[in-house]
């Protein structure tokens, strides 16, 4: 049997709603929940095998997509908010309670800057992005999988559609490139 990924992956992927409008999103506190509200729905969701994303009890991955940081706003209980680690690049703001992370920021010059990473599965609405591809895959193995197993991990991504990384996408490699060359001053040949 397959270790597990992530429930949204083992238990079959829900496709989205191209046209869902947003939600809310809320920590797992039994009372006093930080609510979080997207005025849109995310954008390049995946599962994500780093060791900083939040992820539920026995997931190997965290399911993260991105929203326009002018679309993310705390409803309620911003005051439970802290920042899980202020060296690191996105400024992930999680319950002091509950140890959740409500979205992640970056404040630095960076090509992801303006917008806010977000784990969906915390909104009760459905209609949300669903996983696209998976990023980070070897790194499970930092945190204490055994590398033996990542033929079946990348077997279960592939069975249920999902393509596997050990960075990003490119799409988003791509974006990483574009910002770092512009930022040097290269010149781009017309094609």
């Amino acid at each position: 049997m397959a270790p597990s990924t992530h429930p949204l992956i083992d238990n079959g992927i829900t496709r989205g709603d191209p046209n869902f409008a947003g939600g809310t999103l809320h920590c797992h506190c039994p009372s006093d929940q930080v609510v979080i509200a997207l005025k849109s729905n995310i954008a390049h969701n995946h599962a994500c095998g780093c060791s900083k994303c939040w992820k539920p009890r026995g997931a190997l991955f965290s399911i993260v997509g991105v929203i326009p940081r002018d679309n993310l706003s705390v409803q309620a209980n911003a005051s439970k908010l802290a920042i899980v680690d202020s060296s690191a690049v996105i400024q992930r703001h999680a319950c002091r309670d509950c140890g959740v992370h409500l979205f992640g920021r970056i404040e630095k010059d960076h090509p992801f800057r303006g917008l806010d990473f977000v784990h969906a599965e915390l909104s009760d609405q459905k209609g949300w992005q669903e996983p696209q591809f998976a990023g980070f895959v070897s790194s499970i193995i930092e945190q204490g999988f055994n590398p033996k197993g990542m033929d079946e991990i990348r077997a279960k991504f592939k069975s249920v559609g999902l393509e596997s990384y050990d960075a990003l996408s490119p799409p988003l490699m791509d974006l990483i490139a574009t910002f770092t060359a512009q930022k040097s001053g290269v010149k781009f040949a017309n094609l």
